[in-house]
């Protein structure tokens, strides 16, 4: 199952919509390992006569940084072992974004001086999801304070990101905005320049191997399966991002199936403040997994239904269980997704537009149901979409 991720800018004002922008002519699905630039070297304190040659401990490095030992104040180039990259020891916090966390991956590289990075106190993460939120942010304060007493911090890339969205009704196993809206926090001890800031950027799990290839800078292995079918990744690195605010504003998701008897293929695409979602299943009515099924939410639900009564809710059930084969919501006007604009001529264009971009992925990435529900993909074939006049 792939999800989007979107990290959401924390500001005091709300951010304007979005206008509509058509999609750019070219669009790579490849991803390659972006450049990182060296960082620059500062002088020797005057004060530290008897600090060596930074320069001269350096030179084995592909790119050179410094750290200031507490003991001496002296400035010193730490070289991985592989002399693939230098560590920098800095002051301030990482790029964190909002919504509740699930899981955390460290991957430690090269043993040097610990930084003075986030350790899970900080005002700015507190969440809106009550207990389990902050539980979790002290876990993973407590984390980082392990890393930070093993010396292993500043050589650490922490990445905190969840598999799913939150477990309520529209949100896990679907592709609604609750469905795909993820944590994702990132901590490079490389990249200093936007700590404590939130990035506007649409970005995907699919990203993170590509990044995590970026950080140790080693590029994708070129190889077929099936004998013709060159594999490129179709997620990039989002180490750019920590650099700069990338204009990254389209993402793909995917959804097949949750559990063994909930198999309701779904695919989707979000530009912009615009998402649409293709139900291939649409016919039937969507599957509840089990432990969702037992939830006081969706237990309260079918209570009040069966009874007649009102929910509460900004859906039913009915609307909830038969979809439409295509939804497209416009998000800065309806952010709850509940008025369906496929239908609608005034949005026709953007409708052929994202239907177009999706199908182009679908085809990239390989997706054995590009031509379903009304076709079926027979690759020795021409057209490999073969009709199958099923009335859809």
């Amino acid at each position: 199952m792939t999800e989007a991720l979107r990290v959401v800018r924390t500001t005091t004002a709300p951010s304007p919509p979005r206008t509509w922008m058509p999609w750019p002519a070219a669009v790579s699905s490849s991803a390659t390992p972006s450049p990182r630039s060296a960082a620059a070297l500062p002088a020797a304190p005057a004060s530290s006569l008897a600090c060596p040659s930074i320069r001269m401990g350096c030179m084995g490095c592909t790119r050179m940084c410094t750290t200031s030992t507490p003991s001496t104040r002296c400035g010193a180039c730490h070289c991985c072992s592989a002399k693939l990259a230098c560590a920098q020891a800095s002051s301030g916090r990482s790029m964190w974004g909002r919504r509740p966390c699930t899981r955390l991956t460290l991957l430690t590289r090269r043993r040097t001086a610990p930084s003075s990075r986030w350790d899970g106190t900080s005002p700015e993460l507190s969440c809106s999801s009550g207990n389990s939120c902050r539980l979790r942010m002290t876990g993973l304060g407590l984390v980082l304070q392990e890393l930070r007493d093993a010396g292993v911090l500043n050589d650490t890339l922490v990445i905190f990101t969840s598999d799913n969205g939150i477990p309520f009704p529209s949100g896990r196993a679907n592709l609604y905005w609750p469905g795909t809206a993820e944590p994702l926090l990132v901590s490079s001890p490389e990249h200093p320049k936007r700590w404590g800031q939130v990035s506007e950027a649409y970005v995907s799990l699919l990203d993170l191997t590509p990044t995590i290839l970026d950080w140790f800078s080693i590029p994708y292995p070129s190889y077929t399966i099936f004998g013709s079918k060159t594999i490129h990744l179709t997620g990039r690195s989002l180490l750019p991002a920590l650099e700069a605010e990338p204009l990254w504003a389209t993402v793909f998701g995917s959804q097949s199936h949750h559990e063994v008897t909930m198999s309701y293929p779904m695919r989707s695409v979000q530009h912009q403040n615009f998402r649409l979602v293709h139900n291939l299943n649409f016919k039937m009515p969507f599957p509840i997994d089990q432990d969702f099924y037992v939830s006081p939410t969706f237990q309260d639900l079918l209570n009040r239904t069966t009874a007649g009564q009102p929910t509460g809710w900004y859906k039913d059930l009915h609307h909830y269980y038969y979809r439409a084969r295509w939804e497209l919501y416009d998000q800065s006007r309806d952010p709850h997704e509940t008025q369906n604009l496929a239908a609608d001529p005034r949005f026709a264009q953007v409708l052929e537009t994202l239907r177009a971009q999706l199908t182009k992925w679908q085809w990239e990435t390989h997706d054995p149901w590009v031509c379903a529900p009304d076709g079926v993909l027979e690759e020795k074939l021409s057209p490999q979409c073969q009709p199958l006049h099923n009335e859809l």
